[in-house]
């Protein structure tokens, strides 16, 4: 079974990671193996003039550098409009990717015996569950919301309420 994407590397305490040095890299690695091990770029000459507390400040700087960038980028979600195709096949990577950030379409049921047999269609094709995932791989790493409207309503912005579902729901 293939293990899943490494969480993004945070700010870290010395009991957190563990240092080690090879040429011009701090190789970052935490104690918690989900979270990625990082070759640091700093340069040999300046790696090795500095300490492990060195590392982890100058490091942790790239982590708040990186985070207030990350902040400050406003991603405006490009749906495709209706008619025109949300996904191309990508001959390369041999696979369905989406042209924008928004996909819509239907989910299709069997009879939930084997999920090999589930199928999602988007603009008309029809996906296995495999290709589906593949497809959204293609934003590995991002985080999504997933909201179900009813089949006639799937080019309508839903109006979405943030509470609990009455019991029973």
């Amino acid at each position: 079974m293939r293990m899943p994407r490494p969480r993004r590397p945070h700010r870290a305490s010395p009991d957190e990671i563990r240092i080690t040095r090879d040429g011009d890299y701090a190789i970052i690695a935490y104690a918690d193996d989900a979270v990625a091990t990082t070759h640091f770029k700093i340069g040999s000459e300046q790696l090795a003039q500095m300490t492990d507390e060195q590392i982890i400040d100058f490091w942790n700087d790239s982590i708040d550098a990186r985070d207030r960038f990350m902040a400050a980028q406003e991603l405006v979600a490009v749906e495709i409009p209706m008619g025109k195709p949300q996904l191309k096949y990508e001959e390369l990577s041999d696979q369905w990717v989406p042209r924008g950030h928004v996909v819509k379409g239907l989910i299709l049921g069997s009879d939930g015996n084997d999920i090999e047999d589930e199928c999602i269609t988007v603009d008309g094709k029809d996906l296995t569950v495999r290709e589906f995932v593949r497809m959204l791989s293609t934003f590995g790493g991002w985080g999504f919301r997933l909201v179900f409207v009813s089949d006639t309503d799937i080019h309508d912005e839903p109006v979405i309420e943030v509470r609990e579902p009455p019991p029973g729901e």
